[in-house]
């Protein structure tokens, strides 16, 4: 199945199509054809799972060590990645293969052969690397299934599918978290107007992602990510005849669309900086192997981190995601949980070498990935607590996250991002339709005006929720708290201690903030309208399903354990030197001491009402910065008053003089001389010339039959008159002129 994994997107491309055209004739109105598909492209999906887990490991990697890549030209590394074949290490520029490989020299001692850790930081003494080196283990060679798609000249393009660890995750975890918000949506948006073209946009969507995430290519990877940016166009404006919604379309449509244009320039610069290739393995390898020079590979890398930015709402151009709330909360689900979001995630992940190497990630210290991670974390955490909508502070804990993993990945945890990647979609989906429960029961996202007390109105979606959190705030032994320990402790190992500050600092944070969402929405008195119950089947039942997997999913990387690991790693990632590190007791404490300050914090705050309570009211320090939480620290005013205005008013302005006075006077000036030759065509041409002739003709003929009128008399004498005299005349005519 792993070679024909391509029939997965194909199946919800289908679906779109079908549901479309004909489910409006259906008796469920085409959601029976959407949930089928989802059931049999997840179906597919464990099918590549098992595959994939039980294929053998015996493809050997190792660590390269590039020449400088100031060394060598982008000419120069045409081809070379397809000479590497199973490969170890290939000196930039020489083409030599070198098979069955040892160790290589890197001008600071020779690597041992199996070697799979590189030491970052190296110029402190590599007091950080030797504790992540490890014997490499051999790992599962991906499955590569390409044609030919176009050619021109020499540039052969082909279009196919990449298939490994990361690819079969991402596979298994969109069809998931589809699934779940399919079944969802057959009863939350039961009588919705447009029922039918919700659900056409809901296969699209996953057919976006999982078009990305099979991708072997770049331009394929493209189509995909562009597909989704659509799609979430059209469901988060579902209901568009509300402006506020319209209006979050339009500010998501076009933030993320600011960010893409980084994704063309990057996937531009690396096509030819790599020797004409937009295949994602050469395109690493050309990276890792110092092949592109210093200056392309920083350009070309800083383009694609522009594109991150924008779709997984990292700072600054976070400010998308919280507005597109105003779309179905079962798409806020799948936005949040395994799709768009996590994009420009996986987009790190699949081109870490190019990353790996441009922004010298094993160097330690800062780099502008962790930056943005780092920085995104604390910002969005700390908005978060000023939130009084659920699915607001849901949406803010989903940018905070997505820090986490975007630092994960700054800071050399590969695995560790992407593990929190695949974890925090369990409970990030069991969050937001675990709000989806509680709104579908009291018509409100507010917590403080129309929750309180839910927790003896809805036990299951109380209990769901619950576990949810706790595996969001990083408790042990959720899910959370397995893959919040490894970014930890990557952080702290790879020479990036900073970050693990940030990390801990965030996890307190998100303990806090969703403590306080729990205490809003389940605890204290009930101050909404009319009389809450549980929702039915069809929305528990995902809640369950995914609060199952929110326990018990970070088991897969316990110590110990470490499926995950094995089945992840991938050639990049090795052909990096990425450090992997054991599990650390200190490291896993002080973490889950941060979490329990934050919950306990939060439980003193709300439940004791313990504190400094109306403290903005005493201090002016302390209202100010309340200010700044609550107008999102002026970024929107900054980009809708400052940017957008700056730019929209001239163009409009602009736009309305050229209307006015250039394409009106055009319009005005053609209707006048429209308006007068047609005048002129009517006097002159029409009267005056065609009637004219028509009426001469009509009166010489009348006048000239007046005239021979007065000959026809009927008189036999008159007329052998005028015969004789003609003969006369004739035969007078015919002596004179002979």
């Amino acid at each position: 199945m792993l070679a024909y994994a391509w029939v997965i997107p194909a199946v919800m491309v289908v679906s779109f199509a079908l549901i479309l055209f004909f489910g409006k004739r259906l008796p469920r109105k085409g959601h029976e054809i959407g949930l089928a598909a989802i059931a049999i492209a997840f179906a597919l999906s464990t099918v590549c799972a098992v595959e994939w887990v039980g294929r053998p490991a015996n493809h050997t990697v190792e660590p390269v060590a590039a020449e400088p890549h100031g060394e060598a030209t982008a000419s120069e590394s045409g081809g070379h990645g397809e000479e590497e074949a199973g490969h170890g290490a290939e000196e930039a520029g020489h083409g030599a293969e070198e098979a069955g490989h040892g160790a290589e020299e890197a001008g600071h001692g020779a690597e041992e052969a199996g070697h799979g850790a590189a030491a970052p930081a190296a110029e402190e003494g590599g007091e950080h690397g030797g504790e992540g080196e490890h014997e490499a283990e051999p790992i599962r060679e991906p499955v590569v299934s390409e044609g030919t798609w176009y050619e021109n000249g020499p540039v052969k393009i082909n279009a196919g599918i990449h298939m490994d660890g990361l690819a079969v995750v991402m596979l298994f975890v969109v069809t998931l978290i589809s699934l779940a918000v399919h079944v969802f949506s057959t009863s939350y948006m039961h009588d919705d107007r447009r029922y039918t073209h919700f659900f056409a946009a809901l296969s699209l969507f996953t057919a976006g992602m999982l078009i990305m995430v099979t991708a072997s290519n770049t331009l394929q990877l493209l189509f995909g990510w562009e597909m989704m940016g659509l799609c979430s166009f059209m469901l988060i404006g579902h209901w568009w005849e509300e402006k506020n919604n319209s209006d979050a379309a339009l500010k998501a449509f076009f933030t993320t669309r600011t960010g893409d244009i980084g994704l063309l320039v990057g996937i531009s610069i690396l096509f030819f900086a790599a020797g004409n290739t937009f295949d994602i393995a050469e395109t690493n390898r050309a990276a890792l192997a110092g092949q592109i020079s210093d200056t392309v590979l920083l350009a070309g890398a800083a383009a694609l981190l522009c594109a991150v930015i924008g779709k997984s709402a990292q700072f600054p151009l976070h400010t998308w995601l919280p507005d597109a709330m105003a779309g179905p909360t079962p798409v806020s689900a799948l936005i949040h949980a395994a799709t768009m979001v996590v994009a420009g995630v996986y987009l790190v992940a699949r081109l870490y070498g190019v990353f790996w190497s441009a922004f010298d990630i094993g160097g330690g210290g800062i780099n502008p990935i962790a930056l943005v991670g780092g920085i995104t974390v604390i910002i969005a955490a700390l908005l978060a607590f000023v939130q009084s909508d659920i699915k607001k502070v849901l949406a803010y804990s989903t940018v905070s996250q997505l820090g986490y993993m975007v630092m994960a990945l700054g800071v050399g945890a590969w695995t560790a991002g992407i593990f929190h990647l695949f974890t925090h979609a369990f409970f990030k989906g069991l969050l937001f339709l675990g709000a989806g429960s509680v709104s579908h029961a009291v018509h409100s996202f507010d917590m403080k005006k129309d929750m309180g007390g839910m927790r003896t109105f809805m036990p299951t979606t109380y209990k769901t929720f619950m576990v949810g959190t706790l595996a969001l705030a990083g408790v042990f032994p959720l899910a959370g708290f397995w893959s919040k320990d490894e970014i930890l402790l990557g952080a702290g190992e790879n020479g990036y201690e900073l970050f693990l500050v940030v990390g801990l600092v965030g996890a307190f944070m998100t303990a806090a903030y969703m403590t306080r969402c729990v205490y809003l929405t389940f605890f204290g008195e009930y101050r909404g309208h009319g009389h809450p119950h549980e929702s039915p089947p069809a929305i528990t039942i995902p809640l369950i399903v995914l609060a199952v997997l929110s326990a018990g999913a970070g088991l897969l990387n316990a110590p110990g354990i470490e499926l995950f690991t094995k089945w992840t790693e991938n050639e990049a990632v090795l052909l990096a030197g990425v450090a992997h590190h054991e599990f650390s007791l200190m490291t896993a404490l002080i973490g889950g001491l941060f979490a329990g300050g934050g919950i306990a914090a939060s439980y003193l705050y709300y439940w004791r009402n313990l504190g400094p309570h109306r403290l903005t009211e005493r201090s002016g320090a302390a209202m100010a910065g309340y200010r700044l939480l609550e107008n999102k620290y002026y970024l929107d005013r900054l980009y809708t008053d400052g940017i957008v205005a700056s730019i929209k008013g001239p163009i409009a302005r602009a736009a309305y003089i050229v209307n006015q006075r250039v394409i009106d006077a055009v319009v005005n000036a053609v209707g006048i001389g429209t308006r007068r030759a047609g005048r002129f065509t009517y006097d002159v041409l029409d009267q005056k010339g065609v009637d004219g002739i028509v009426n001469g003709v009509g009166l010489t003929a009348e006048e000239g039959g007046s005239v021979l009128r007065v000959l026809q008399t009927g008189r036999v004498q008159q007329y052998a008159a005028f015969l004789f005299g003609g003969v006369v005349l004739l035969g007078g005519a015919l002596v004179l002129f002979t």
